[in-house]
Formats: structure tokens, sequence, C-alpha cells
């Protein structure tokens, strides 16, 4: 069973809509307990609540028979309203709460440091707000009371995922997300600076200082203060045409292709580049710690490394805009199979990893066909109609390639604590990668398999 809260009170079962016949003040105390995510709420609380402070004498029984009544609806669905004390709790079991699966995505969001996945978890989160916390079952006080918690977690992530935006280059998004929210909460500085910089970026300078003036009169008038120092520094860097406003730094030992930003190749195989990926840039705290950020940049990273035709990765590109779910669910598979490769590449007596990777190199050897090329050559393709998937499949059977010829025992990683790129020396003399960077602090460089 579900229950929306974030909007209008919905409960539904199977998809079809459930407690129908409830009353508003039924529906509305059903929500004040599941808010509580299981913990008991105190029969005093919840008259307070549903009365607004001025209750009958009748209140406590008026809630011991809406309690009654819920009890009823909510038992062919598996949910149960239990007595604790004085207060009452809605038991674990099977229903799902909007509000608190919010609270989950925007927690997990809060805690990555991968801008792209932050961007991820914060769609999710923000998409499940659908209007003001219980839009018709509570007024704007009982609003304020129970979800002042939830606004201001909903309003963070706002801010958090603009930021990864212009982190990614998304300023145009910025400005749609925060046109509203950015002038309906001046005292959210950190909404306001993300939309100036977003329209400083969009070429937008006016209306980004006009935004800064109505904001500093918004706050002097209604709350007695001027803007912050940040603030402030920012209105004066756009005044002033600071450059570096102008976009978001660029990754370190990067390539621009196709309008993403790939790594530079010095792995010698496509398998080892794919590693590369998860490994090295400088660390996670700069900028380009982690490139593969979206389905796009997969794509155009498969078609950058001949793993796929350009006309394929121009499909898989309009297919990933068409399905956007299956596009990230495949995102998220690849940086999983990465994981793996790096940690088998590495740790050659990693069964659990070799057999992880063994699964995914399955998967891409069953499609594969064996075609002609322009060059006369004969080699290995996946045919388009194994859908998003295809990058990754081909990176698989790239990975699985590697692991069964003799090379693989060639695989060196870079000892540098700042990068760990993997590559080939055949030769067995190199002893770093090739950023010319590394070899100044490090010894010498150890194989990865043996």
């Amino acid at each position: 069973m579900e229950f929306q809260l974030l909007g209008p009170f919905d409960a539904r079962h199977d998809g079809r809509p459930a407690l129908a016949g409830s009353r508003r003040q039924e529906r509305c105390l059903l929500a004040v307990l599941l808010l509580s995510a299981e913990r008991a709420v105190p029969v005093p609380r919840l008259v307070d609540l549903l009365w607004n402070g001025a209750a009958p004498a009748s209140a406590r029984g008026t809630v011991q028979t809406y309690i009654g009544r819920l009890r009823a609806a909510l038992k062919p669905y598996g949910v149960r309203i239990a007595t604790r004390h004085d207060g009452y709790a809605v038991e674990p079991g099977p229903y799902a709460v909007d509000a608190l699966e919010f609270e989950q995505l925007a927690r997990r969001a809060e805690d990555t440091g991968d801008p792209a996945e932050r961007i991820r978890l914060h769609d999710r989160a923000l998409a499940l707000w659908r209007g003001p916390l219980l839009a018709d079952v509570a007024g704007d006080e009982l609003r304020d009371r129970l979800g002042g918690r939830l606004a201001e977690l909903r309003l963070a992530a706002l801010e958090q995922r603009a930021e990864a935006r212009l982190a990614t280059g998304a300023h145009d998004r910025v400005v749609t997300d925060l046109a509203r929210p950015a002038r309906e909460h001046p005292e959210r500085e950190r909404l306001v600076a993300a939309l100036m910089t977003a329209l400083h970026r969009g070429g937008r300078q006016a209306e980004a200082l006009a935004l800064y003036r109505s904001t500093r009169e918004a706050l002097v008038s209604g709350l007695g203060i001027e803007p912050g120092a940040g603030l402030r520094s920012l209105h004066d860097r756009i005044l002033r045409g600071d450059p570096r406003l102008d976009r978001p730094p660029a990754p370190v030992h990067a390539v621009r292709v196709d309008g993403e930003w790939l790594p530079w190749n010095t792995g010698g195989h496509p398998a080892l580049e794919l590693c590369n990926t998860y490994a090295g840039w400088g660390g996670p705290e700069q900028p380009g710690g982690e490139w593969l950020r979206s389905y796009r940049t997969l794509a155009v990273w498969a078609g950058h490394l001949d793993l796929a035709e350009d006309w394929v990765v121009t499909g898989l590109l309009k297919r990933a805009r068409q399905h956007p779910g299956e596009a990230e669910d495949v995102l998220r598979e690849a940086r999983e199979f990465r994981t793996r490769l790096y940690a088998c590449l590495t740790g050659p007596g990693d069964a659990r990893a070799f057999k992880a990777v063994a699964a995914v190199v399955e998967d891409a050897a069953r499609p594969a066909v064996f075609t002609r090329d322009e060059d006369g050559l004969g080699r290995w393709r996946l045919p388009p109609a194994v859908g998003l998937r295809l990058p990754l499949l081909a990176a698989a059977r790239a990975a699985g390639e590697l692991l069964a010829d003799p090379r693989r025992f060639t695989v060196r990683a870079c000892p540098s604590e700042e990068c760990g790129w993997l590559f080939l020396d055949s030769g067995g003399r190199r002893r770093w990668c090739s950023i010319a960077t590394c070899g100044a602090r490090q010894g010498p460089c150890g194989p990865a398999a043996g």
C-alpha cells in the first residue's frame, strides 16, 4: 500500500484508491501517525494537532472513534494501528510513505560526493512532491507544525541539486528549477546565489543583478539584515565580469568529446580506460573526480573508444531521452561493473569480483555478431537491439578479452595516491602512468596483477 502525503493526501493499493470513504480529520490523523515513522503519538498531541489547541470536551473520545474506523478500513491491506500506552502508532508493514522515502533519498544525496549521483537522487526525491504537505486535509498552521522539518529538507535539496548542476555545466536547468523558490525564500541565500550564478552563465547578467537587489530589499525590509558576505561577493564579481564565474572548472587530464568531458586515454585498452574513469583524477575532491555523470557520457565514451559506431550512439542517446529511468539503471550498473573490474584487475585473487565481472561478460557474449568492417577486417559487434545496455556490454566484452589474454599479467597500477590509473606495461619498464606529475612524489610501480 502507498500513502502519499507530499501534496493532497492519497492512499492506494495496487494502483487503486483506498480509504475513499474516510473523513478529512481521519485522513489527517492517519497522516500524523505516518509522519511519525512508527513512533507512538500521544493522544494529547493528536488532540492538540487536530483541533489546533481548541479541542472540545469530547475530543479524546472522537480520536478513539477515528482510530477504530481507520483500523477497520486498513485491516484488508495489512496495515495495523497499535495502541501504545497513551498513544497510537502505525506498525511496520507492507506499505510505503512518500514523505519517508523523500527523507531517505535526500539524506543519501547529501552523503554522496558524486555530483551526477547527487542530482539523480535529488531528482527522485523532489519528484515526490505534488504540492504542499497534506494540501487537502491540513491548514497552513497545522502544515507548519507537522512539516517544518520536511520543508527545510526540501529547500536544502533544491540548493544542493542546483550547486551540483552548476558543477556539471547545467546552468539552464538551475534557472528553471529555482526561478520561483529563490524569490519565495530570499532568506535562503544559497538558493539565490545558485540562481544568480546560473543567470550570469546564461548571459542574463541584468537579471542576476536585479535578483540581488530584490533579495536585498526583502531581507532589509522583512528581517532588518543585509545579505551575507558570500552573496555580496558574488554580486561584486558579476559587476566586475569575473571570467571564473562563466563556467564550471574543467576536469584535469580531460578531453572534450561531443559536449562531454572524457579522461585521457592512458591505459592502452578499453577495459583499462573504463577502470581509469574510477581511479585517479586528482582525488574525489578535485574537479573531474567523477566524470561518468550521466548515461549520455557513457554512450559518448563508448563511441570515442570505438566500442560503438556513431550512428548507434545517436540512437542510444535518443532512446535514453525517451526512457530516462532505464538509462539511469544502466548507468548505475556500469558504475558497479567498473568497480568490480578494477578490483578484479588489481586483485587477481578476488574471486567474488571476477564472478561479478564474468556474469556481465557472459551477458555481452550472447547477442554479439561477427561483422566485416570497411577496412576488410572482421570484428565482434553488439547489435542495437540489445538496447541501452550496449555501451556497458561492449565494455564488458573488451574486459573479457583482456582477462583471457596473457597481457592481463602486464597490467600495472600507477602508485600515486592521487592517481591509481591502470596501464599495460608489456616491456616491464614503465613505473608510472602517462600523467607526468605522478612520479615526482612516489616510489616504484608494482604489478596490479600476477
